[in-house]
């Protein structure tokens, strides 16, 4: 091997040891990419990098929708909006044979279209959920493992982090993966919907009834998550206004409906700009870490030769798509999501689009792969936030419970690899 690859295959070595030592991704994947630059380059070209890279990312307009989604889902919890999705998802479905689990995939969905965290999710819909499921005779290994799985369609249904993380990554038009993410967000709701009554059915109670009158009177407490993501969304699919500007409205808009309401003073706003700071501060730290990784990969030409390597191989688009996915599946058994597509996303995205696949559609479909990260061992980041929340309930439960969600989340792939039209039609529609 030439010496760049020597130099290449150290860093990455270096780059998993430090993961393993905890060092936080971005702090690694900066370091990883200023020492990898500089043993090729020179130390006085790769401090440049490291002035300039920090400025470059935080000025950078079209990230500045992170921190406002981030804050807008932050108000959107503490204003109590996922309490009342719970609700008026219960009085709709809470009738049906397990109701309640289909209530929480319900209420997770509606969260998710407002606040596009998983782990927000999670730990919300565990403190709402889990006790009512409890209390009406769920086991924990239903209960957590519907609440783990739910949790992923955080990710997926739009506004979502990750999505616009791929975006950002790949140049990819952020408008068009959110619109992208909604088809396959409705059917992941609808199959974990069928999975609860299939893989769950022994361990499900009969659900309690519900009258009509409760029923209609339930959607007046979610007037605000329907006119946020119908304001969201609905002018990002028009052009009336950029991600970014749907963003900062979004988070406007949730607080003022907050203070309108009465569930948000002063104290509740400034915890929540604090809390929106530090999560937009280790997010921006990854995403710092991710160029200064790239500027590395790039002089290593690193994603060129892996690209030629793979076409080598002569496994046709599929089949080296396949092994892309695999790859994703087993590195999401070690990697957080966010950590997965920013690692690995720069290496493979020159392979998909040589191969002739859709950029749109690919970043939708590595989101998915991302969510099954989020629920496999041993990190399975949801089923550690449900832990942490739940003590008594244990890792091994939860790990039990969602394994019927996984083979989901796999069928749900291959749909959608056979059928990428249903991911690329609303897109298709966008002026």
């Amino acid at each position: 091997m030439a010496t760049g690859d020597w130099i290449a295959l150290a860093g990455f070595i270096a780059l998993f040891a430090m993961i393993a030592l905890r060092v936080p991704i971005g702090v690694a994947m900066g370091l990883v990419g200023v020492f990898g630059f500089a043993s090729i380059r020179g130390i006085n070209p790769a401090l440049n990098l490291l002035a300039t890279s920090p400025i470059r990312v935080i000025a950078d307009f079209n990230l500045s929708l992170v921190p406002f989604f981030i804050l807008m889902g932050i108000f959107a919890t503490n204003s109590g909006m996922s309490r009342e999705l719970f609700r008026a998802g219960n009085a709709w479905l809470g009738s049906f044979r397990g109701g309640l689990a289909l209530s929480t995939i319900a209420a997770c969905a509606g969260f998710a279209a407002i606040c596009g965290s998983t782990v927000a999710t999670a730990a919300t819909m565990t403190k709402i959920a889990l006790p009512e499921m409890r209390r009406f005779g769920y086991r924990d290994e239903t209960a957590s493992g519907v609440i783990a799985a739910g949790g992923t369609l955080g990710i997926l249904i739009p506004p979502s982090v990750v999505l616009v993380v791929y975006g950002y990554i790949t140049e990819t038009d952020v408008g068009k993966l959110f619109i992208a993410g909604i088809l396959p967000g409705l059917l992941a709701m609808a199959m974990y919907m069928a999975t609860v009554l299939i893989g769950h059915r022994k361990g499900l109670p009969k659900g309690r009834p519900f009258s009509g009158r409760e029923a209609i009177a339930s959607l007046s407490g979610i007037w605000a998550v329907i006119l946020l993501f119908v304001a969201i969304i609905g002018a990002i699919y028009s052009g009336v206004a950029t991600p970014t500007e749907a963003a900062a409205v979004g988070a406007f808009l949730t607080m003022v409906i907050g203070i309108v309401r009465r569930r948000l003073n002063v104290r509740l706003i400034i915890d929540s700009l604090t809390e929106a700071l530090r999560t937009s501060v280790a997010v921006y730290t990854i995403l710092i870490g991710a160029v200064l990784f790239g500027y590395f990969l790039a002089i290593t030409q690193s994603p060129q030769k892996l690209t030629a390597m793979l076409i080598a191989f002569d496994l046709g688009p599929y089949g080296t798509l396949a092994l892309i996915l695999g790859l994703f599946v087993v590195a999401g058994c070690i990697l957080d999501s966010m950590a997965m597509i920013i690692l690995l996303v720069p290496i493979v995205f020159p392979v998909i689009v040589q191969l002739g696949f859709d950029p749109v559609w690919f970043g939708i479909i590595i989101v998915m792969t991302a969510e099954l990260g989020l629920i496999t061992p041993p990190v399975g980041i949801n089923v550690f936030v449900i832990n942490t929340i739940a003590k008594d309930v244990k890792l091994t439960t939860i790990f039990k419970g969602v394994v019927p969600f996984i083979v989901s989340d796999l069928f749900r792939l291959a749909i959608l690899v056979m059928f990428p039209g249903i991911v690329l039609l609303l897109p298709m529609t966008m002026n």
